[in-house]
């Protein structure tokens, strides 16, 4: 698949004077112009709608008084939503036209961020996930449909300032639209703009096979896979705010997770997510599945595989049960003079008996205590009992027992020792002791996912006792001190010991109803003396005002939630769809983790099998994915590269078929931009050569009209042992995948950090060593080659590997 060109039209255009050109586009904007500013007062009108509905929710419904309280949260709630939504669009509102040919109508249909309506109701702007809008973005010459033109409008602000016109059909136009044809593919012009250090916004211009991927069924694993500069990512996020759009009724109450690469992607997607009308998708990295945590260290990559690794589920519920312990001789606890003891046979009963339980460690530890406090209340009466009875079996045995008291004795032999209300007792006593609670917690301890993980990777007897039935063959590089800071790997890991050890929350629950009950009984009281002081007649001319309802209708529950914030909060929330980014970076634990949030398995992944940067990462698609769909996953390709030129994408080729020889390279579309080269040089001439690179790509004050973020990038991308010189060599240099440092002209980066980035010019520092720092470093220059969207150049005081032999030396 190529670009969408538009046919050639010089014959026709070339009866046009040249004058008669000029003012056939001049008119053609004039005419743009006036659609656009009606289409922008149309959106100011409907914010200033949404701003009064919002203001006046609070006193909307009219039925009675629990009937009005929920008129009102829902109309404040559809208010706010529809004011951040009209609120997301103001940057290029309107972005496509779609003509029609006569013999199919010759509608005409504007095709913008969301659909908007005139005050008669007729269509001025269709949202571009709706069905009408769909030929815009699959129209191409061989199968153009019913379209005689497609028109791209560009706009800085709410400015026409360019159109862009694809002809499909000459004979669909009349004479004064036919002289009206101007521009090039818009596709095109968006290649030859410069990076400006944040994600592009492409959906003026998603092309065909994007569009599949946007519109693919929400149901089932679509996999999409695609190489370096086919526009995967972007596809993705406008797939995320099309489901949000064609599924609404299934996705609004359940959510859309989006679950990328690093914290300045999801950087990214909070700019592109809004301005698609969406602004309801929850965002993470792997390192924010676990709630309350937010890890960005990475661990060694030997160390990255074992924690990766399937057999850690196995370890970690080995683990758990190692805390549900028996003690070999018994129990046995000091109380108030007495030695309480519960044989080991009776302990073993009451771990086997929670054991059984199907929930998870930390409630079944509620039976075993229970069972046990009970075997020690009945032990502590049986010696009570003991101590009772001595004296009397003496007085049995003299032979001189009154009839009264041989009547008691008697009657006492069939009585239990305790009723149900005495053993209850004794047992919350027992549990107040702080000798017993600390013997019981000994056995089965209540555990936070962070306590079993520190305690287990501090022990390293205990990792090599149960790593070895658990099947982790090497344990030693998971040793560490118990307060060392938590790690991406690590993550997966505690949300498995989450599912694993789950929480008790009965008491809290208690007091919550409590609370509750106690909140609702002061705010009846409340509402009685109201009622009383003012009258009911006054307050409702209906009849008689209830307390209940009058205290349930003042009642304050705090801000409204949205899906995604109550969503991020709760470990165990079930998404109605997920999409992950660099889908191939994600370990066997960490799509366990994945999986646990979409149990309906409605998925889009996305990633590139040729990128795996991670040691613990995807050897293929299906390594990952059979274990949960298995063959039930379904492939789209995407094998059109947008972004990097062909000179630059043959040097990349012959990386990606030396490593990785199966994987099929995308086909660029660009044939433009200087040749790549490699300089052999130290780190010492960085600083000219830096200085020279950004000269190229960087435009001079006067090509930056418009204001705005200026436009032209440049990335160094370096081995991680030269990364500390390279940044004392430039020290004006931003560092790291930072959002701010992504802002900036110039900045250093290591090969995973460029991941999903695109510059104007790369500078790859040390090849030799991306190469050679881990078990993936082929593919790690893969990646660092493909960042660059108009000049490569590699930088190398060694050898030069022989799978750059293509680069142009100097």
């Amino acid at each position: 698949m190529g670009l969408r060109q538009a046919p050639d039209v010089k014959p026709e255009a070339e009866n046009v004077e040249p004058g008669g050109r000029e003012e056939a586009r001049r008119a053609a904007l004039r005419t743009e112009q006036e659609q656009v500013s009606r289409v922008y007062a149309r959106l100011d009108q409907e914010r200033a709608r949404a701003e009064a509905a919002l203001r006046e929710a609070p006193a909307a419904g009219g039925g009675g008084v629990l009937q009005a309280r929920l008129e009102s949260a829902v109309a404040t709630d559809e208010a706010a939503r529809r004011l951040a939504r009209l609120g997301g669009v103001e940057h290029g509102l309107c972005f496509g036209r779609i003509d029609h040919r006569s013999d199919a109508g010759g509608d005409t249909f504007y095709v913008g961020r969301i659909g908007l309506r005139d005050e008669d109701h007729e269509p001025m702007l269709i949202d571009w996930r709706a069905t009408a809008a769909r030929p815009f973005y699959t129209a191409t010459p061989g199968a153009p449909g019913t379209l005689a033109r497609r028109r791209h409008l560009h706009l800085r602000h709410r400015e026409v300032v360019r159109l862009d016109d694809e002809v499909f059909d000459l004979e669909g136009l009349d004479e004064a639209e036919r002289s009206g044809i101007v521009g090039e593919a818009a596709l095109l012009a968006t290649l030859r703009r410069g990076r400006t250090g944040r994600m592009s916004d492409v959906v003026a211009t998603i092309q065909e096979e994007q569009d599949q991927v946007i519109r693919s069924a929400l149901q089932g694993v679509l996999v999409v896979q695609g190489g370096p500069g086919t526009g995967k990512t972007v596809a993705a996020l406008h797939r995320a705010a099309y489901l949000l759009y064609t599924y609404r009724d299934v996705l609004e109450r359940r959510g859309v997770l989006v679950v990328g690469p690093n914290a300045t992607f999801l950087r990214y997607i909070e700019q592109v997510l809004p301005g698609l009308g969406e602004t309801d998708v929850a965002l993470a990295t792997v390192g924010e599945l676990y709630p309350g945590l937010k890890a960005t260290a990475a661990d060694e990559p030997s160390v990255a595989v074992v924690k990766g690794g399937l057999p850690m589920a196995a370890l970690i519920e080995a683990a758990v049960r190692d805390r549900q312990r028996v003690p070999e001789g018994g129990l046995e606890i000091e109380s108030d003079g007495l030695t309480l003891r519960v044989e080991p046979e009776a302990c073993a009963l009451a771990r086997d008996r929670a054991r059984a339980l199907p929930v998870p460690h930390n409630v079944q530890r509620r039976r075993f205590v229970h069972d046990l406090l009970e075997a020690l209340a009945l032990n502590r009466a049986e010696q009570y009992d003991r101590i009772i009875d001595e004296p009397l079996e003496e007085i049995t045995k003299s032979g001189q027992v009154p009839q009264w008291l041989q009547e008691l004795l008697d009657e006492a032999v069939d009585e239990p020792l305790m009723d149900e209300a005495e053993l209850r007792l004794a047992k919350e006593a027992m549990w107040h002791e702080p000798g017993i609670r600390a013997a019981l917690d000994a056995l089965w301890p209540e555990l936070t996912p962070e306590q079993l993980l520190a305690d287990l990777f501090a022990d390293p007897e205990t990792l090599a006792r149960l790593g070895a039935a658990a099947g982790v063959r090497e344990t030693a590089p998971l040793h560490r001190p118990r307060n060392a800071p938590w790690t991406v790997s690590d993550v997966p890991l505690l949300d498995e010991a989450a599912e694993l050890l789950g929480t008790d929350d009965s008491a809290e629950r208690a007091r919550s109803r409590r609370a509750a009950e106690r909140e609702r009984r002061d705010a009846e009281r409340y509402a009685r003396e109201v009622i009383e002081a003012t009258g009911a007649a006054d307050m409702n001319a209906g009849g008689v005002v209830d307390a209940e309802a009058l205290a349930e209708q003042h009642r304050d529950g705090g801000p409204a939630l949205t899906t995604a914030q109550r969503a991020a909060a709760d470990r165990e929330w079930a998404y109605g769809h997920v999409i992950v980014d660099e889908a191939q970076e994600l370990s066997e634990m960490a799509w366990r983790a994945v999986m646990r949030r979409v149990p309906t398995r409605s998925l889009t992944v996305v990633g590139d099998i040729a990128q795996t940067g991670s040691a613990a990462g995807a050897a293929s698609w299906g390594q990952m994915l059979d274990r949960y769909v298995p063959g039930r996953w379904r492939e789209q390709r995407l094998m059109v590269n947008y972004r990097t030129p062909a000179a630059i994408m043959k040097v990349a080729e012959d990386v990606l078929a030396a490593v990785a020889p199966g994987e099929v390279p995308p086909v660029p579309v660009r044939d433009d931009g200087a040749p790549p080269r490699a300089v052999a040089m130290g780190v010492d001439g960085l600083p000219d050569l830096v200085r020279s690179e950004l000269a190229a790509v960087v435009p001079d004050a006067s090509a930056r009209a418009g204001g705005g973020v200026e436009e032209g990038r440049l990335a160094v991308i370096v081995s991680g042992a030269r990364h500390p010189q390279v940044l004392a060599a430039l020290p004006d240099a931003a560092a790291g995948a930072t959002p701010e440092a992504l802002d900036s002209p110039a900045v250093v980066l290591t090969a995973e950090e460029a991941k999903g980035l695109e510059f104007d010019s790369v500078v790859v520092v040390d090849p030799a060593g991306i190469l050679g720092e881990s078990p993936k470093g082929g593919q790690d220059l893969y990646v660092a080659l493909t960042r660059a969207t108009r000049r490569l150049t590699v930088v190398h005081d060694g050898p030069l590997p022989t799978m750059l032999s293509r680069l142009a030396t100097a």
